[in-house]
Formats: C-alpha cells, sequence, structure tokens
C-alpha cells in the first residue's frame, strides 16, 4: 500500500525588473506581500510542506522566505542550483531525488516550468473548474497542490492529481 503524499508546485512572486544579472533578481515589494499572502492560504488550507525545495534564483528564496513566514512554518529546505534552470524532465529528477520520509513537498521554481510540471503530472481527473483555472495561466505567485499517490523515487508523468490552485495576491 502507497503513502498518499502532496506536491506544491509554486511559481515565484513578482520579481524587480533589472538587477546585475537574472540570477539575482529580488522580489518587489508587490511580490514580498503576495508570497505571504499565498502562505496564509496554504496555512488556512492545512497545506504546509515539511519538505522544500527552492531555485537558487533571489526571487525563488525571497518567494519562500515570504511564503514560510506567512504560513508561519519552517520545513526542511534545499536550495537547488539546477532548479533555476531546469526543464520539465530537470525538474522532475529534483523531485525523484526527494527524500522518502517527506510526505508534503513544495517545489519553488520559474516558468514555464512549474507550469509545464503540473500539467504533465496530472492524471487527467482534476475538477474541472480547477483545471480550468490551471489553464488559464500560471501567474506570478501561483501554486498547485497536487495528490501524489506512491513514492518520489516513482513519480512518474499522468500520475498525479490536481487537487487546488491558488494565487497568492495581497489585499490592497
Amino acid at each position: 500500500m502507497s503513502i498518499p503524499r502532496t506536491l506544491i508546485v509554486m511559481r515565484h512572486a513578482k520579481a524587480t525588473p533589472f538587477a546585475a544579472t537574472d540570477h539575482e533578481r529580488a522580489l518587489s515589494s508587490r511580490g514580498v506581500a503576495d508570497a505571504a499572502a499565498a502562505g496564509r492560504w496554504a496555512a488556512s488550507h492545512a497545506v504546509l510542506p515539511d519538505y522544500v525545495v527552492v531555485s537558487s534564483a533571489a526571487r525563488t528564496c525571497g518567494t519562500w522566505k515570504a511564503f514560510a513566514g506567512g504560513a508561519g512554518c519552517e520545513p526542511e529546505v534545499v536550495v537547488d542550483q539546477a532548479l533555476y534552470a531546469a526543464e520539465t524532465d530537470g525538474a522532475l529528477e529534483i523531485l525523484r531525488a526527494v527524500p522518502s520520509h517527506a510526505r508534503t513537498v513544495m517545489l519553488v521554481g520559474h516558468n514555464p516550468t512549474m507550469s509545464s510540471l503540473v500539467h504533465l503530472l496530472d492524471d487527467g481527473g482534476a475538477d474541472p473548474a480547477i483545471f480550468a483555472e490551471v489553464m488559464a495561466g500560471y501567474p506570478t505567485s501561483a501554486l498547485a497542490v497536487l495528490d501524489v499517490d506512491g513514492d518520489w523515487a516513482d513519480l512518474a508523468l499522468g500520475e498525479a492529481r490536481i487537487r487546488a490552485f491558488h494565487v497568492g495576491r495581497a489585499s490592497s
């Protein structure tokens, strides 16, 4: 019998348009507020990670920091240089390397990889309204919550189900 697991796939929050390098682009003030709002949503829906993989870019690290502050959680966090430039196959390999003790894993990365990963992992059984939201776009601070049945090492395309989709936006 396999253990049910949860995967949260989040696109980084709104970043500043310029920095010395793309890797160094930090979050804008709106991005910080939106990521914190996403964290509050996750806490209110009892979707808190116990293991997080974050791209090494400044904007993803800032997204995680603001999300964690909003959610009030302190899971095990790995900053992964490879996730910064990873395409879907690379992101899937990163997920397959997650320790088996992790039950709820969060991946904080970049588009188009994050949205592509969600689409490719989905088994086609998501609620049509939720799937329509995912199909409408994956803006900054968006996160999808997927149910995964099995070990991370065995994660395959088409073997997860989108349970929820949310875009973190701070109140004006």
